[in-house]
């Protein structure tokens, strides 16, 4: 896995004075992304406190053999970099952003980031969808078949499906209520017009670093190598005209019609002080198949993230309320570590790229709280949350805007996050 070094140490600390406490970018995070100044094009940037800084304009003072990276729109060349680049790079920068030494020639290369646009990261040639939370699989499955909540293959499998990497997008932008059939339990024929039970999906992203030529399977020791970082991801869903649509097939125009993604890609480096054991499987539980077993893997290839969803709706902003937690959880909700589904993924000879983007499911937690979307906080539907302007919600409004956060957390190490992963829904056509 990607060793500790000094870019890791709780006492160093910037020039940049916001970044020092900073919730989400100290210097000991040092996340990459895609922004624009006003009145500017897009660059490559890293967050620094609350700026960014352009990495262009700083190539001299940067290895020379990752500067030809950082010249694009698009981190996809950056991805495609053996992980030793991006060390060199990241231990540069932290070296830079931490000692007064060049302060004259970086400083002008620093933007506010609040006056600045943020795009997606990388140019993104195929997104995948995986359902590896397995709390959010038992509650869901429970509501549909109370008896046999998680299908055989569950346990043996790392259940996904092929998404639509077209309609990703960046926190900010709204999502538009999509149109499509949905048939009521009690109606004879399906209908056509808006989703009525639209909901989120609180998910990891995981970017896809090197990739592997079709037909070369990535074997699960060395799929850490092809993990380049992590955000965000919120799979927005359409709940009932994805109940009239999935069989036999699964998700289709109940995913495909927006994805929400934090726009910093935080490295696999950042977040190594934050590795941990993958949870142990309940008793009885099969054992993964070998090539989806590792020792390493098992003892580091979870994340300690600390998860949270917010709800703000048209009314509270009005009134200058907060927004609302709908829950808290963790990242230990996941069943199969990053490593195992990339390592799937690829099992059968599928070349994945610099710049895929893979989605981990939902994660919820196994107590009422920590649930990952509102179908399982409502119950399907049956038991609306309550807020506190005094409006209720089972699935999503017109107006509601669903922010996404999280923060990795260990003993002896500065806390950092991934920013924030945001959007508010928009009427339908």
């Amino acid at each position: 896995m990607n060793p500790l070094d000094e870019t890791h140490d709780s006492a160093r600390k910037s020039w940049v004075e916001s970044a020092n406490g900073h919730t989400d970018f100290p210097v000991q995070n040092l996340p990459f992304g895609i922004f624009s100044p006003e009145n500017g094009h897009a660059r490559v940037g890293v967050a620094i406190g609350d700026r960014i800084l352009d990495l262009a304009g700083i190539g001299a003072l940067l290895p020379e053999a990752v500067a030809p990276a950082l010249t694009g729109k698009s981190l996809n060349a950056l991805l495609a970099l053996p992980s030793a680049d991006r060390v060199a790079l990241r231990r540069r920068l932290s070296e830079l952003l931490s000692s007064e030494t060049h302060r004259g020639l970086i400083e002008p290369m620093l933007y506010p980031a609040g006056a600045c646009a943020l795009h997606l990261p990388a140019a993104i040639g195929d997104y995948t969808d995986f359902y590896v939370g397995i709390h959010h699989a038992s509650n869901v499955g429970a509501l549909f078949r109370p008896d046999n909540p998680l299908l055989p293959n569950y346990k043996y499998v790392p259940i996904g499906y092929h998404g639509r990497a077209s309609s990703v997008r960046p926190s900010g932008v709204p999502v538009v209520r999509p149109n499509g059939q949905r048939k009521a339990p009690d109606a004879d024929i399906p209908t056509f017009g808006p989703s009525r039970r639209l909901d989120y999906e609180l998910e990891l992203g995981i970017w896809v670093g090197q990739g592997n030529e079709l037909g070369h399977p990535i074997p699960i020791g060395a799929a850490h190598r092809h993990i380049a970082g992590c955000c965000l991801l919120n799979d927005w869903s359409a709940r009932d005209i994805q109940a009239w649509e999935y069989q036999p097939l699964g998700p289709f125009l109940a995913k495909n019609f927006h994805t929400t993604i934090s726009p910093w890609v935080v490295t696999s480096e950042a977040l190594a002080p934050f590795r941990t054991a993958q949870p142990p499987r309940a008793q009885g539980d099969p054992a993964p198949l070998p090539y989806l077993l590792d020792p390493a893997d098992q003892q580091e290839g979870a994340l300690a993230l600390e998860l949270e969803v917010r709800l703000s709706t048209a009314a509270m902003r009005e009134q200058g309320m907060a927004a609302h937690v709908l829950s808290r959880g963790s990242a230990a909700a996941m069943y199969w570590t990053m490593a195992q589904i990339v390592t799937h993924h690829a099992s059968n000879g599928c070349n994945l790229q610099p710049g895929d983007l893979i989605g981990t499911g939902t994660l919820s937690g196994a107590a009422e709280g920590s649930f990952g979307s509102l179908l399982e906080i409502s119950k399907g539907g049956k038991a609306a949350v309550a807020l506190p302007t005094g409006e209720t919600r089972s699935f999503l409004e017109d107006g509601d805007e669903v922010t996404l956060s999280a923060v990795a957390r260990a003993d002896g190490y500065v806390p950092i996050g991934f920013g924030p992963c945001s959007a508010m829904i928009l009427p339908a056509p």
